[in-house]
């Protein structure tokens, strides 16, 4: 890795800082007599550049030069010894017996020693010693924190903070010492600098620090270093954090602070936001001291009080006045700095309240022509979120003119704002069009044209009035588009879309023109987008002009051109294809295929049959381009990584079902089991979340068994449980025999939750075993030696009674998308069953289409899950059944009065009959 600049090239740097073989080979320069310090400082200068773009040092090149370094400590040049701490430091995570310099480092710490030296040879000290020597360091380090010499401290508690992962019971016993830190002194005759500014670097070669003139520092930084530490300290204490806050936060006024330092005021400010996210019991003692801090003289501290009071989890419009009224005087701030935080801070909090924010629209319109074209990009993102639909024509006004003016960025910004303002304000979608496809002709890059295009493609989505003209905006955009993706796209959703408009001849010439004109990928998705003219055109005349064309297409260069005119010439003879290939709605899931295939080239034994593929399951086409949707820049423009709107989505059901794939091929004693044909994807909870042990549990089919996997957490702290395990009985004639247990052998707090396996035989492989088990959790309950964290030699035995687990219909069928009404027709010679139930305590259709699907877990089709008639319904499923049980579907008539509840019938149709009978017995019990 290099991160030379190319001007750095062209000035010769890189050959000469970058040529680590020289830079060894002058390293014999330490040997000199006298040494030249000159010299010296020159090529640990090239030692440290290196480091930092990335090179890297070989075991023994870095202990060369690590104890040539260290042969330089004998000189008095102050500045040769601070590059000699310097490059110890950067060379000690890699050398070998680094720690034979300690003593010559820990001669620099004595209190008696050159100020000058004391920092560096602190902060070298800490990258040094072994973490078994920490405590004979120890009474250096606290001397050093509550040292009157700001550079000193600061530098002693910053090592403290990267000593204490490796030391904390010792760094633990400073907390005194960072306490007394925090507190303010009288200000040091020295500066705060702690990089080593001041010490006479740059000086003639043999000369001291004589020019050095101390400058006083009223940073006062090390309050800043030292909270930091006290919070590392105390971290796993809430109270302890909460009473730590609450000392020195000052009050309600946020005046009488002990902490002078803004930077310290900020991160304790953070550190009250994650109290109150942790324990909402605070909630209001912590938003009191946040309030007052809005009324701190320091600009950084009012703007992070603010931003924090803006992030709350169900803050209040009452809680938010205060903090958007500061954030409104910083809108009109002189300074670049506080109108970004402050529009930043607006344009996050728009996304959940955008009528508080509103107060501010008019300072936000001063903004939009702003010099900083951060600042008024987000003031115009903001402006969009908050707007209403009248002032929708003036902003696109302003707007027009402010393009030109900025960024590619900024422009995909603002373009993904008006995305959503299109279908905020659907009536207002003329003029928003317009502009839309007024910039898509101006100059700009891929990102740019891609955002444009989304946004036309939501349009036509979701506002039907405006389909006809986008398109024609899209297709004159693709008479002159550079980029091939963007076109391929278009061309598919014209192909889609195109031949349902009025006049959907129109849209050909354009299709043609790219079979003409463009390259070989554009023309065969031109091919692709021009058959289905023909294929899904109401009129005859069109469809034998489309064979025209595609017969036209079949002399193309192209084989994959060629091809596609030939395949879709061949569906036009044959409409029974054209039924399978082009209009099926659903495609396969790729994740679910992904770990099907897996889990097939995994297994040697199946490598022997071919692969089957009826067993991956389906979704529609609108379900798989929901999953690949882009979110909008829009949703999380200014939002910090830590807020909510931040958090990644939740896993599908076929991610999670491939993540249970690789953590069970992972336990050796399932190895013999096969390929997991099923798993349930929602953990059913066997005990409350209150309790002390909570317990869920997750079922995997196999071919010839059953895997129970219970997740346990011990929640808690001072106690460790061993021996964990989970004691299952069935009910008489389930089936089922149990193999083994797998058990935790300890569990505690820090290692929650963990995992408990149970296996169990399938007695007939060919029948669907469906019964409940009574659980007991049982284990050894050992407590917590406070002094050594260790558990105590002795516990006792105990157990814990769990909720009953089922193994039902639903642990076997997998949801998968079909068009029911052909598939319905084509399943009549295989497995069938109709059956009448009464569902009396059903109390409303909604109710009863709800529970039908949790109990068969099963796919609704043509969103028949949400009935439209409160009397009558017809409720459509469809599945696949694990273990070669193929497809299945389901019809539910249903009827609802209020004297009877709902009136069922149950029709199935399946490729076997066994499980038609599943689900059968599963609404029947």
């Amino acid at each position: 890795m290099s991160l030379v600049t190319k001007k750095d090239e062209e000035n010769g740097l890189s050959t000469y800082y970058n040529n680590k073989t020289t830079v060894i080979q002058e390293a014999r320069v330490f040997n000199d007599s006298p040494i030249s310090p000159r010299k010296c400082r020159a090529l640990l200068t090239r030692i440290v550049y290196l480091l930092y773009i990335g090179e890297t040092f070989g075991t023994q090149e870095a202990t060369t030069l690590f104890f040539g370094t260290t042969k330089l400590f004998q000189h008095k040049d102050s500045a040769l010894r601070q590059m000699v701490y310097l490059t110890i430091k950067e060379l000690a995570t890699t050398a070998e017996d680094v720690i034979m310099v300690t003593s010559s480092i820990m001669k620099d710490m004595q209190p008696n020693s050159e100020v000058i030296y004391r920092p560096n040879a602190i902060r070298a000290l800490c990258r040094i010693i072994d973490p078994s020597m920490a405590q004979g360091v120890e009474r250096f380090f606290k001397a050093a924190i509550v040292d009157k010499n700001r550079s000193i401290s600061s530098a002693a508690l910053v090592s403290a903070y990267h000593l204490f992962p490796v030391a904390k019971d010792v760094v633990k016993r400073w907390v005194n010492e960072a306490q007394e830190a925090v507190t303010p002194k009288s200000v040091s005759m020295f500066s705060g600098n702690t990089s080593g500014s001041y010490l006479g670097w740059g000086g003639s070669s043999g000369t001291s620090n004589s020019g050095y003139q101390p400058v006083p520092s009223t940073s006062y930084i090390t309050q800043y270093h030292a909270l930091g530490l006290l919070y590392l300290i105390r971290q796993q204490d809430r109270m302890a954090v909460t009473k730590m806050i609450q000392q020195l936060g000052g009050g309600k006024s946020g005046a009488g602070t002990t902490l002078k330092n803004p930077m310290a005021l900020c991160m304790l400010i953070r550190y009250a936001a994650k109290v109150i996210e942790e324990d909402p019991n605070v909630q209001q003692q912590m938003f009191d001291l946040l309030e007052g801090w809005l009324r701190h003289k320091s600009d950084m501290v009012n703007l992070e009080a603010a931003r924090v009071i803006c992030e709350m989890k169900n803050v209040t419009p009452t809680q938010l006045t205060r903090p958007i009224a500061v954030l409104q005087l910083f809108l009109s701030s002189p300074k670049p700095t506080l109108k970004f935080a402050a529009t930043r801070t607006l344009a996050s909090l728009a996304l959940t309240h955008p009528s508080s924010v509103a107060a501010c629209n008019m300072d936000l319109e001063n903004l939009i022509s702003d010099q900083n074209r951060s600042v008024a990009t987000y003031a115009i993102t903001t402006l969009l979120k908050t707007g209403n639909e009248a002032s929708v024509d003036r902003l696109m006004k302003q707007i027009t003119g402010f393009m030109s003016e900025i960024s590619d960025e900024f422009k995909v910004i603002i373009v993904d704002a008006i995305r959503s303002l299109c279908l905020k304000f659907p009536a207002k979608h003329a003029s928003m069009l317009s502009f839309l496809s007024g910039v898509l002709r101006d100059e700009g890059g891929y990102e740019f044209k891609r955002a444009v295009v989304e946004a036309i493609f939501d349009m036509i989505k979701f506002i039907g009035e405006c389909k006809e003209q986008a398109l024609s905006h899209l297709c004159e955009f693709i008479e002159d588009c550079e980029f091939t993706k963007l076109s391929v796209r278009i061309l598919h959703l014209v192909g889609m879309e195109g031949p349902k408009a009025p006049q959907p001849t129109k849209y050909i010439r354009f299709i043609y023109n790219r079979v003409v004109l463009e390259n070989a990928t554009v023309r065969a998705a031109a091919v692709s987008s021009l058959a289905k003219f023909g294929l899904n055109g109401l009129d005859d005349k069109l469809g034998k002009s489309v064979n025209v064309l595609l017969n036209r297409c079949l002399d193309d260069v192209d084989d994959e051109v060629r091809d596609r005119a030939a395949m879709y010439l061949k569906v036009y003879d044959a409409p029974s294809l054209a039924a399978t290939y082009i209009k099926e709605e659903s495609v396969f899931s790729l994740p679910a295929l992904e770990s099907k295939l897996v889990s097939y080239i995994s297994d040697t034994d199946a490598l022997a049959t071919p692969f089957d593929v009826s067993s991956v399951p389906k979704i529609s086409r609108a379900q798989a381009a929901k999953e690949a949707a882009r979110p909008s820049s829009l949703e999380t423009i200014g939002v910090p990584s830590t807020s909510k709107a931040a958090t990644p989505p939740p896993q599908t059901s076929a991610e999670t079902q491939s993540a249970y794939i690789q953590q069970l091929a992972e336990v050796p004693e399932l190895a013999s089991y096969g390929p997991v044909l099923h798993s349930s994807i929602k953990p059913a909870q066997l005990t409350e979340r209150e309790t002390e042990y909570q317990v869920s549990c997750v079922k995997h089919i196999y071919k010839e068994h059953i895997v129970f996997q219970f997740n346990v957490s011990n929640t808690i702290p001072d106690t460790v449980l061993e021996q964990v395990s989970v004691i299952m009985q069935p009910q008489a004639d389930s089936g089922l025999t149990e193999d083994f247990i797998i058990p935790l052998p300890s569990l505690s707090l820090a290692t929650s939750p963990g995992i408990v396996y149970v296996s169990f035989t399938r007695d007939s492989p060919a029948e669907y075993a469906t019964t409940s088990f009574s659980c007991i959790l049982k284990f050894v309950s050992k407590e917590l030696d406070p002094s050594t964290g260790e558990p105590e030699q002795e516990g006792y035995e105990d157990e814990y009674q769990l909720e009953e687990t089922e193994l039902a219909a639903a642990d076997y069928i997998v949801p998968s998308y079909v068009t029911f009404a052909s598939e319905w027709d084509r399943l009549r010679d295989g497995g069938s069953a109709t059956e009448t139930f009464s569902l009396s305590a059903m109390e409303s259709m909604k109710a009863a289409c709800d529970s039908i699907i949790e109990i068969l877990n099963m796919q609704p089709l043509g969103g028949t899950e949400d009935p439209q008639n409160p009397t009558v319904h017809t409720l459509q499923l469809s599945g696949l059944v694990a273990g070669g049980g193929g497809k299945i579907l389901v019809r539910c008539r249903m009827t609802y009065s209020k004297a009877q509840g709902v009136t069922l019938e149950l029709g199935v149709r399946a490729e076997q009959e066994d499980a038609c009978n599943l689900v059968v017995a599963a609404i029947g019990g």
